[in-house]
């Protein structure tokens, strides 16, 4: 018998079960029907509930499997994981950020998994070099501007904004944000420590403002004119505009000239728990996670870009145009993270 899951801490949600006999899937990533099918999934996620269970409930509907999850920040599940060992009754994991994926990984939380859906849906740079997790919605951290007070013609990239003429006109996240540490991660991977420092200390001293606590909030100062500039994960934005199409914020998309390395992305992933013990049913579920159906869901409730390269994006994004990704593999992000927190530190940045 597994594991009863008990949490009075964290929030503990049962998605809907349905009682009738597992449907055929529709999509070709779905699990198959004619295999035996566990009663239940347990998902540890530190997705937003609204996110995610929309998507439990529609697997439950295809399949007839209920999916129980439990929801906190990354780094409290990864230790509930390790205290809970071979007990967890855990199958799946699921996070955002290569950098809290690889921590995972690097934990000896996740166990490696072969799978040829997996493979086929998901490109290489958005899964671990060992197969223990697979990215399923992309983030793009980009540049986001005032036209009218940063019109495009002036930016070009990243490294740019620590340039003179922006003295003033910066505002960012603070560098305990984990997407700030994977950007800067991920820079230190391709210009070097040195010259990344000198980019980063460039930034701090042309802050309009002292770092602020959200994306939220960067989006918020450029629209009341407090900085002109800035760099954000873009379906924040997309969510701003969706409530107010006359916001005078939009994106740049940097370091797109020949020779530039793209625009930084990152992901949302899972991966199996090592101690599941019912991996090839957790399997069967990522793979479903990688198809039409969720990604659909992932690209139209949070304006994320799907990691499955064959479905369409939303519209409001599409609207921005097609942009070249940095195409380093996004696990550097986690094994520079702690490297990138200790260079953020030295060039000032709180």
């Amino acid at each position: 018998m597994r594991p009863l899951l008990l949490s009075s801490a964290v929030l503990v949600s049962l998605a809907a079960c349905s009682s009738q006999e597992p449907a055929t899937p529709t999509d070709a990533s779905a699990p198959d029907a004619a295999a035996a099918a566990p009663a239940e999934l347990v998902v540890y996620t530190s997705r937003n509930e609204q996110l995610v269970k929309p998507l439990f409930d529609r697997y439950t509907e295809e399949t007839g499997v209920k999916v129980t999850y439990l929801t906190d920040k990354a780094p409290p599940l990864m230790e509930r994981l390790k205290a809970e060992g071979s007990r967890t009754p855990a199958d799946v994991f699921i996070t955002v950020d290569a950098g809290n994926l690889w921590q995972a990984a690097n934990l000896d939380l996740l166990q490696p998994i072969e799978s040829p859906v997996l493979e086929a849906n998901i490109p290489d740079n958005l899964q671990d070099p060992d197969n223990r997790w697979f990215g399923l919605s992309v983030r793009a951290r980009t540049i986001i501007h005032n036209p009218t007070r940063a019109p495009a013609d002036t930016l070009s990239t990243y490294e740019a904004l620590a340039g003179p003429e922006w003295k003033g006109r910066l505002c960012l996240r603070t560098s305990g944000a984990v997407y700030n540490q994977s950007l800067v991660a991920t820079m230190m991977a391709t210009l070097g420590a040195e010259e990344t420092e000198r980019v980063v200390r460039g930034w701090v001293d042309n802050l309009a403002a002292a770092p602020m606590a959200n994306d939220n909030a960067v989006i918020e100062a450029i629209a009341a004119g407090r900085c002109d500039v800035g760099i954000t994960n873009t379906y924040y934005l997309g969510r701003a505009l969706k409530q107010d199409a006359e916001l005078p914020v939009t994106v740049f998309w940097p370091n797109q000239a020949d020779g530039g390395r793209g625009v930084h992305v990152n992901v949302s992933g899972a991966g199996v728990v090592k101690h599941s013990d019912q991996p090839d049913a957790a399997q069967a579920f990522i793979e479903w996670l990688s198809g039409g159906t969720a990604q659909e869901l992932f690209a139209g409730e949070n304006l994320e870009y799907p990691a499955n390269p064959g479905i369409p994006m939303a519209d409001l994004i599409k609207g921005w145009g097609e942009y070249r990704a940095d195409l380093i593999n996004v696990s550097q992000a986690g094994a520079m993270q702690a490297e990138a927190v200790k260079l953020m530190d030295r060039a000032g940045y709180r």
